[in-house]
């Protein structure tokens, strides 16, 4: 007994908030004490709520109180200090804030250790013990401390919900059941979650399963990561290599043929030189003999002068006997012409191989996506716009191109277009200069009868099936008779048609479109196909037509 009063008196000691012995005590106008740090502390948290209330009874005080040291109980805990009452034993846990409170206990309640579905109550360690020592509550569920255990009663009956009703998927209590619910499908809250427990023991399991497969996917793509950038890395350090010996032969190249021109204009500098030299001492020469033959001309003694005469009339043979034709200065012109024949074709090659190998670095994809979906709205597709002008290497020669080499018109008459290898011969068609790869839109607008298309670059120029779509390297929508064509195959194509067709590509996806557009954009054809190239844009133009590859932004 004596021992219970030393435990009640440590409590009347103790700080309800740190549950230690008092530290500076200070008390508010509730009457209740606190260490002034911890009251402090508490407070300030309620400093937005512009009210402060008591951690223990509730009231509330406004404005916040001034807080004074309590001396005298400040004293009488310095007293129980020295007498060796340090704090509460270690059996007595009493409920802060946070914590859920002992029902039963009265003024200061302990924390309870459990919460009975039964008697809808929260027990301390001590008046649990009841339940454990007592037959009468063996039945009862006691379960972790709760603070929501009023959320079991019923708020119409003021009884505990032991029922499930699934017409209306809610707990209720048994005279629910047979008021508001009756004739609903009702279980017992204890069947209805077994039923739950079974569904989310089946979830847990798809959902364990996902996270191992999901963690699997995980090590999968670090790997491809790795992969990727040790790929890249390599592909990097090669490219550079080989675009590194590209300069230093182009380098050597470079000076290959300065030394040649220098060699070359020194030689002939030094004949050049060579041949004026001699030409000034012949000019020196005939000087001086000029100069004799006039002295000779004064002289008045007839014998001297023809005595003298047959020597100094007499002239040296000539080192260069006729006269000296140059010819126009071009002397190193056919060198600058050929070295800009060599420049051009670098850049033909450049410009062709340069769009492989863009291909091939886009063409990397790890990802086993699904494809972007494509465009609903005129102003999706227009994200992906291209503008598209012609090459009039490629250009029929009925063809006259302007605009910008946007616009291509039939002409009657032949055009003067120098010979090219990629040039049309069979049918009125040219392709674009641009390459396409990836996502791209473009527009073309006309008047009179096309065929819009798409080609790769080694498309037949001369042959019978050199016309688009009628082989297996190009696609035709025909604007004259509503038809598709792909490697001699028709395809009828129905819908509304305007003199403007808009043209979808997804290149990797393998994805062609053809949409007719007017106020709205209306599906003409579609084509899935994999597009082993890239794809250049192309129109082949019937008499009297024309088409324009428009801006479109």
């Amino acid at each position: 007994m004596a021992q219970q009063n030393n435990q009640l008196d440590r409590a009347k000691f103790c700080c309800s908030v740190c549950l230690n012995l008092l530290k500076d005590p200070v008390t508010i106008p509730c009457g209740h004490s606190y260490c002034m740090n911890c009251i402090q502390s508490y407070w300030d948290t309620e400093d937005e709520k512009k009210t402060h209330s008591c951690p223990q009874c509730r009231q509330s005080f406004t404005p916040r109180p001034v807080l004074v040291k309590n001396t005298m109980l400040a004293d009488l805990v310095e007293e129980l200090k020295k007498t060796g009452l340090q704090a509460a034993p270690a059996d007595l846990c009493y409920a802060g804030p946070e914590d859920v409170a002992c029902d039963v206990c009265t003024g200061r309640k302990l924390t309870a250790v459990k919460s009975c579905l039964v008697c809808m109550i929260s027990y301390c360690e001590k008046h649990l013990q009841l339940h454990y020592e007592s037959p009468a509550f063996e039945k009862h569920k006691l379960v972790e401390p709760s603070e929501k255990l009023q959320e079991n009663i019923c708020s119409r009956h003021d009884e505990v919900m032991k029922m499930f009703c699934r017409t209306d998927q809610q707990c209720i209590c048994y005279l629910c059941s047979v008021d508001e619910h009756k004739g609903h499908d009702t279980v017992s809250a204890a069947a209805e979650r077994t039923e739950r427990q079974r569904e989310l023991e089946g979830s847990r399991h798809n959902i364990q399963q996902r996270i191992q497969d999901r963690e699997e996917d995980v090590k999968v793509l670090q790997q491809e990561v790795e992969a990727i950038n040790g790929c890249a890395d390599k592909a990097v350090e090669h490219s550079e290599k080989i675009f590194t010996q590209l300069i230093r032969l182009m380098e050597e190249r470079r000076s290959d043929v300065k030394q040649q021109v220098r060699s070359q204009q020194e030689t002939e500098v030094s004949r050049v030189k060579e041949l004026q030299e001699k030409l000034e001492q012949e000019i020196t020469e005939l000087k001086r003999k000029d100069a004799e033959l006039k002295k000779l001309s004064h002289t008045e003694d007839h014998n001297q002068f023809l005595h003298n005469y047959p020597s100094l009339s007499a002239l040296s043979e000539s080192t260069h006997s006729s006269s000296i034709k140059i010819r126009p200065l071009k002397y190193f012109e056919d060198v600058t012409a050929a070295v800009s024949e060599l420049r051009d074709k670098l850049q033909d090659v450049l410009r062709e191989t340069w769009t492989n190998i863009s291909l091939t670095v886009t063409e990397v994809d790890v990802l086993l996506s699904n494809p972007q979906p494509e465009p609903e709205t005129r102003a999706g597709f227009l994200r992906y716009s291209r503008e598209i002008t012609l090459d009039p290497n490629t250009a029929h020669t009925q063809l006259l191109l302007s605009e910008g080499n946007r616009k291509v018109a039939y002409m009657s008459q032949q055009q003067s277009f120098s010979s090219h290898p990629d040039r049309f011969t069979k049918y009125h068609q040219v392709l674009s200069r641009e390459s396409l790869t990836g996502r791209c839109y473009w527009e073309v607008e006309w008047r009179g009868g096309v065929e819009v298309a798409v080609a790769y670059k080694n498309i037949s120029r001369a042959e019978n099936v050199s016309e688009f779509g009628r082989n297996d390297k190009s696609w035709s929508l025909h604007s004259v008779n509503h038809n598709f064509y792909h490697n001699k195959v028709k395809t009828p194509v129905s819908g509304p048609w305007s003199f403007r067709v808009g043209v979808y590509l997804d290149h990797s996806a393998g994805i062609l479109s053809f949409y007719s557009v007017s106020e709205t954009m209306t599906l003409l054809h579609r084509v899935q196909t994999t597009f082993t190239q890239p794809l250049y844009a192309g129109v082949y133009l019937y008499f009297n037509t024309t088409a324009e590859f428009s801006k479109v932004k």
